[in-house]
């Protein structure tokens, strides 16, 4: 899965919950609300005032459970 601007963040979750650390670290400590998890990649950086590519970047080369379960 590539993960983009787009992506809704229960995507990139139900994925790889591995990936909730990045979201923690952002400030985005809600991930189990319905309402956070309905929000874009990109919607959740405006809020939160973080660099959408660079945790873009970090998302996508994140090498956590997605090859484990896989």
């Amino acid at each position: 899965m590539t993960i983009t601007k787009d992506t809704l963040i229960g995507e990139a979750l139900d994925y790889d919950v591995t990936l909730s650390k990045y979201f923690m670290e952002m400030g985005m400590h809600c991930l189990g609300c319905p309402a956070s998890r309905g929000e874009t990649i990109e919607q959740a950086c405006e809020v939160h005032g973080v660099d959408c590519d660079d945790l873009l970047k970090k998302l996508n080369a994140h090498d956590g459970a997605k090859n484990v379960l896989r």
